[in-house]
């Protein structure tokens, strides 16, 4: 949609509340074994292989931690689930379906949120109407207008941020826009959230406040997180599992003592900064 023209949709359009049209072979929750499942995922660009027979498993509930040094295939992994990208082999299972290949709304309908590194909200609208789109077009069964509203002012005040219909994006700091762009991904009801890198521009404190959201939403909402980032001092108080990318594949995956400990991981990512992360996770375990 042209952010031009989205102020007087939201406040004049007559919103369609037909539901979107179901995709052929859809599967219900109850459909396999775990929430999801990749196997063996590869993603060529012309001659380079970004991301190289992944495969891993997800437990629903849980909070998986994706680390590794830039250019290891992170992204193109996070873009790979969430449908941005196609996989030129291997399978992506959530909820018992396949659904490698699907376009990105149509993964957003099964019920895979996700956030970006880089927040890019409709200026000209208010807080309130950004997530009220995102709440009416990211779930499978169309919400009432009214319901939209209700389901964004709710997911407004999960992450602190005002629901008042007059707040602006333009009066929003660094930690106010991240706060937004989850609260958009929130608005369509995910059952799994992808968070892409959620403490970038942030300082210290506001690291803090962020993982402890993060935490603060696996338990309210009973949303299962996979998060991508680089600050592994916060992360490793957080996650539940890691799993550990370079150039495109597993290296390790684990406990956060485990992986802090893995002497690869240590070689190709952690570096100098072992001693502390793993300090850290020594902390949360005591």
């Amino acid at each position: 949609m042209d952010s031009r023209m989205a102020p007087r949709f939201i406040r004049t359009a007559h919103w369609n509340l037909r539901p979107a049209p179901r995709a052929n072979g859809e599967g219900s929750a109850g459909d396999g074994c775990g929430m999801l499942t990749v196997d063996k995922l590869t993603k060529v660009f012309g001659g380079f292989t970004a991301v190289n027979q992944i495969s891993f498993a997800l437990r629903e509930g849980e909070i998986l931690g994706l680390i590794g040094p830039n250019g290891s295939g992170k992204s193109t992994t996070f873009n790979l689930l969430a449908g941005a990208f196609a996989p030129t082999r291997g399978s992506i299972r959530f909820l018992g379906r396949e659904i490698g290949g699907q376009p990105a709304y149509r993964v957003a309908h099964y019920g895979i949120g996700r956030t970006f590194q880089i927040p890019r909200p409709f200026r000209r609208l208010s807080l309130l109407e950004n997530v009220a789109l995102a709440a009416y077009y990211g779930q499978q069964q169309r919400p009432a207008r009214e319901k939209a509203y209700a389901q964004a002012k709710e997911a407004l005040e999960q992450v602190g941020l005002p629901a008042d219909p007059e707040a602006r994006v333009d009066a929003l700091g660094a930690a106010a826009l991240k706060k937004l762009e989850l609260a958009r991904a929130l608005a369509t009801q995910p059952k799994l959230l992808l968070a892409d890198e959620s403490l970038g521009g942030l300082d210290e404190t506001e690291m803090e406040q962020a993982a402890a959201m993060l935490s603060r939403i696996r338990t309210q909402r009973g949303v299962t997180i996979i998060w991508v980032e680089h600050i592994m001092g916060v992360l490793m108080r957080v996650v539940d599992r890691c799993l550990v990318l370079d150039h495109g594949e597993v290296i390790a995956e684990g406990r956060p003592e485990q992986v802090a400990h893995d002497p690869r991981v240590i070689e190709v990512y952690l570096g100098t900064d072992a001693q502390d992360v793993q300090a850290t996770v020594a902390a949360r375990s005591a």
